[in-house]
């Protein structure tokens, strides 16, 4: 089914998407948000800028938006996959509990910024490029994986990441040498373990984007986990 959202508002867009059945393929997308909120059963592809909050609450629906996003794509997503083949804006996956993000170039500031993690409910966000300051800021569980893809000599990262991070575990495709991190954190270089962890993660990147998966992995990559020290520990996570 195709849905021109050009005349609709969000809440039109999504009664329409509800009775789309399987798929849709939203065109005309000018910067509606809550497009697909909670929604499940349902695989979308959008052509255009969706708004803010695209995917909030997602329950296991795929969305694959065919260039750019706003800020806070995949809030509080529970289940399913957002796929974006641009950039994305801020606050990305912002207290996302399952489900992934895969985004093939940057992310804006704050990205992963409280997700967190219960059980078998583990959510991972893959970003290709670059992300913005604060990024894994609050992290609570989950796993970020930044690859640095065509940064061409920025950053893979911007400042204060890891802020206040008491769960969950980030891998930046980097020796983060350049990068400032803060005292409540733990910087290692990837085991073989982790390297296999995100094997998976990185060749689903590679398969959606047409990315050579063995020249994205023959780097060095570094882990950074939660210092066993970390004040916020006794706050926040149970033990």
């Amino acid at each position: 089914m195709v849905i021109n959202a050009k005349d609709l508002d969000y809440r039109k867009l999504n009664e329409a998407l509800r009775s789309a059945g399987q798929s849709a393929t939203v065109t005309g997308c000018l910067g509606q948000r809550f497009i697909c909120a909670g929604m499940s059963g349902i695989s979308v592809s959008i052509e255009g800028v969706p708004g803010n909050a695209l995917g909030a609450y997602l329950n296991g629906a795929e969305i694959t938006v065919k260039g750019n996003a706003q800020d806070a794509a995949g809030d509080t997503m529970n289940n399913g996959r957002i796929i974006v083949h641009g950039n994305i804006g801020d606050a990305a996956g912002y207290a996302m509990r399952g489900g992934c993000i895969y985004v093939k170039g940057d992310a804006g500031y704050r990205a992963g910024i409280h997700m967190k993690e219960y059980r078998e409910k583990v959510p991972v966000m893959v970003i290709g490029g670059c992300a913005g300051s604060f990024l894994g800021e609050y992290q609570a569980g989950g796993v970020i994986v930044v690859l640095g893809l065509g940064t061409k000599g920025r950053r893979i990262v911007g400042n204060f990441p890891c802020t206040g991070m008491h769960g969950g575990k980030m891998i930046l495709r980097s020796s983060c040498d350049d990068i400032r991190f803060p005292k409540q954190v733990s910087i290692r270089q990837a085991s073989d373990d982790d390297l296999a962890e995100i094997e998976n993660y990185v060749s689903e990147y590679c398969r959606l984007f047409g990315k050579d998966r063995n020249e994205v992995m023959d780097a060095r990559f570094s882990v950074i986990t939660p210092d066993s020290k970390n004040p916020y520990k006794q706050l926040y996570v149970a033990n």
